[in-house]
């Protein structure tokens, strides 16, 4: 416990422990200071100064999100001062933005928009600068937009790529007013190192960086009565969605969301978690396969520990930083990719429709499923499988176009044929989830028998901790896999580039005993994805996996290898996991991209 320190803010008494900035001393008495470059999951800065204090006997203003509380402060908010001060700063901002803000992406959702709202700038001391700064909009990736011209330099981007991602694919360059945020060379961001995850966008409050939106492409597909529109939704937007339409987070919405995509007009509404299930069936029969191959067969060249596949900014991540490693990777493809290659072969098999009519859409919390589907490997079924990658965040856009009223809409049931899921499906969505899906599974085909946990939740592998390890002693096998009776499975789980890095280079240095390992690239797992509802912070992610886990907890089926659904496809079109034709379709391999 840090030792307790003693202030005064806009005359209020205030005890903090030591250690506590300004800022959060202030918030601690419901006491609103502004803030831009501030996020409360990145280190302090202190670069855009409009959240600065007077503190008395101090000539100059302190920036409170940078600054530690220290007794007998004497703190004011509110001083003429103070208000001049961030009003100029504001007006200095808007100088050098380029402020189209009817025509702006981030319209009603940006955050110097709504400071220059309360503080009333209705005109400017300042020469507007923007005609003369030789701006640049980068339009090349599938996923992100980068737009020089709205940028305000605050920095919160490049500290997430670094901090919280590992990836340093943003930086700043040049100084005093050339001073600008860029990749490595000015490249564009598709030829970087960039993972196209979306943690910067997701912090970005301004419209510089977004994600590529296309919603009009959907809404076209959507009014073309030629196409048939198919749209599968991931664990992650059901449990998010409602916190862009009104509702508290961590709200449930499944059916509700349902309901949306129905009067929206698609013409078929299925689940992203049906090839969750598909993936687990997939990946468990992998991992087995496997470890058959290097304790029976003692193959020397069998890749363990086997890593999970499912988070595309995480492939991108381990193409650029360890492609040596790439053979450790599961050859699944993601739920998104499997669901869209069987929505151009089994489900038009199964509807009687020509696959070439057929429009594939995704809703995720990842903008890193956009660059997902527009790979080249993505192309099984003959097919682009997945057409269009809309974010949680542009769903929510779309209902809003339509006049849904969400909170008014009933409960309504996905679709057949691929609409059908299982607990172990639904908590894909949080880190740990596939972990715990993948034990759920392959523990009751090596034994028989269910996991020894209590009703099923594994709480080893669940939590929010950087990175988790866990250990699963195998008693009592079956006598086709009694190569792993009295075996000790090891398992690790990251979340964040920052920790698959830190687990990728004890891997790379043969420092660890892990069997099978899950990453995904951002905080929190899919539930703090990138295209998820802002703000995304650590209060909200944990109120979103509470939810991820209630939504389990109250499903018939619980295991991935009970959906009859899943059971009906192995029986009717793929044959089994692994077999041919689900080698075909659902596994997939990567790319060494170490030299860009």
């Amino acid at each position: 416990m840090n030792p307790k320190i003693n202030l005064t803010i806009d005359g209020i008494n205030v005890t903090v422990e030591a250690g506590t900035t300004i800022l959060d001393a202030a918030k601690s008495i419901s006491i609103k200071i502004p803030t831009l470059c501030y996020h409360p999951d990145l280190c302090v800065a202190g670069n855009c100064r409009v959240c600065v204090v007077e503190q008395e006997g101090v000539r100059n203003l302190l920036a409170s999100c940078a600054v530690p509380a220290s007794d007998g402060m004497i703190i004011r908010t509110n001083s003429l001062k103070v208000r001049t001060a961030r009003k100029a700063v504001i007006e200095l901002l808007l100088s050098e933005h380029n402020s189209e803000c009817t025509k702006c992406y981030k319209n009603g959702t940006c955050e110097l928009q709504t400071l220059a709202a309360e503080y009333k700038i209705t005109d400017t001391t300042y020469v507007n600068l923007v005609p003369y700064h030789h701006y640049t909009i980068d339009n090349f990736s599938p996923s992100i937009i980068k737009d020089d011209s709205k940028c305000i330099r605050c920095q919160r981007c490049v500290r997430t790529c670094e901090q919280l991602q590992s990836v340093s694919a943003l930086s700043v360059a040049y100084r005093g007013e050339h001073m600008k945020i860029s990749t490595f060379m000015e490249k564009p961001m598709y030829d970087v190192v960039c993972t196209n995850c979306g943690q910067c966008v997701n912090r970005c409050p301004v419209g510089a960086l977004v994600e590529k939106s296309y919603i009009d492409q959907v809404w076209d597909a959507i009014y073309d009565p030629n196409k048939h529109v198919v749209v599968q939704t991931a664990p992650a937007v059901r449990i998010a969605l409602g916190e862009d339409l009104g509702l508290p987070h961590g709200e449930i919405v499944t059916g509700k969301m349902v309901a949306a995509l129905k009067r929206l007009g698609f013409n078929a509404v299925l689940d992203t978690d049906f090839t969750a299930d598909l993936t687990i069936m997939e990946e468990g029969t992998e991992l087995l396969t496997r470890l058959s191959q290097a304790l029976v067969d003692k193959d020397p060249n069998v890749a363990l520990p086997m890593m999970t596949s499912c988070s595309p900014g995480w492939i991108k991540f381990i193409e650029h930083q360890f492609p040596q490693l790439l053979p450790n990777l599961s050859t699944c493809k993601s739920p998104q990719q499997m669901f869209g290659a069987l929505a151009k072969t089994y489900y038009p098999q199964k509807r009687n429709l020509d696959p070439k009519n057929i429009v594939s859409v995704s809703i995720m919390p990842c903008t890193a499923k956009k660059f997902e589907a527009d790979r080249p490997e993505m192309r099984d079924s003959g097919y682009k499988d997945v057409d269009y990658v809309l974010t949680t965040r542009e769903l929510a856009v779309m209902i809003k176009q339509a006049g849904l009223h969400f909170d008014q809409l009933p409960e309504e049931l996905f679709d057949s044929i691929m609409g059908q899921s299982t607990g172990a499906a639904v908590i894909f969505g949080a880190t740990g989830g596939v972990m715990e899906a993948a034990i759920r599974t392959a523990y009751e085909i090596v034994t028989g028998r269910e996991v020894p946990f209590d009703n099923l939740d594994i709480m080893p592998v669940r939590g929010m901790e950087g990175v988790k390890e866990a250990s699963l002693a195998i008693e009592g096998a079956l006598p086709e896999w009694d190569f792993l009776e009295g075996a000790t499975l090891n398992v690790a789980i990251a979340h964040g580039l920052v920790n698959a890095n830190r687990v990728m280079e004890r891997v790379a240095s043969g420092q660890c005993s892990y069997h099978f390992i899950e990453i995904m690239a951002c905080p929190g797992g899919c539930l703090g994805g990138g295209g998820q509802p802002i703000p995304t912070n650590a209060e909200i992610r944990e109120k979103r996996k509470e939810a991820i886990y209630r939504e389990d907890s109250g499903m018939p089926l619980r295991k991935s290898h009970e959906n009859p659904e899943v059971a009906a496809i192995y029986a009717e079109f793929l044959g089994k996991p692994l077999g041919h034709k689900s080698h075909e379709l659902l596994h997939t391999h990567y790319v060494d991209r170490s030299e860009n």
